[in-house]
């Protein structure tokens, strides 16, 4: 039996499709990349801060490095959950995002996945400080904020 990685969870539910099935007849790699990009939009939204936030601040978060750990296949029908969290931050520039993919019928984690995310101007797409904003809302919810 599988349990969270961190208490608390952000959490969407999803149903694997036939479009997303590849041709080893499991979900394709790449379906889990886009199921974390659109959970971690949904966490930020959830929190008060949405994409629109981020193009009027002209600021937003990049991928700088990526990691993902697939630890089983998933198959057409299967019910899973993508559990998010913000796990540390320094405060200033850099935050880490954390993710767990679990099926729903036996509670096993088929992924983990981890972020590692700067600040960026987004006109430039130079690192630069995390505006009031972003630290008012992320800041708080950080699960390891021993480690910030």
């Amino acid at each position: 039996m599988s349990s969270w990685d961190y208490p608390a969870p952000f959490t969407l539910q999803v149903t694997v499709t036939d479009s997303d099935i590849d041709n080893l007849n499991h979900t394709n790699n790449a379906v889990y990349v886009r199921w974390c990009e659109e959970t971690a939009w949904a966490h930020s939204e959830s929190l008060g801060l949405s994409i629109s936030d981020s193009l009027s601040l002209n600021r937003a978060f990049a991928i700088t490095h990526a990691e993902y750990d697939y630890l089983m296949a998933s198959f057409v029908n299967e019910n899973l959950i993508i559990g998010t969290w913000l796990i540390r931050s320094d405060g200033k520039l850099r935050l880490e995002r954390g993710f767990q993919v679990v099926r729903t019928s036996d509670r096993r984690t088929i992924l983990r996945a981890r972020w590692q995310l700067t600040c960026i101007n987004i006109e430039t797409a130079k690192p630069c400080r995390m505006p009031e904003a972003f630290s008012k809302t992320y800041l708080p919810v950080l699960v390891d904020s021993g480690n910030n």
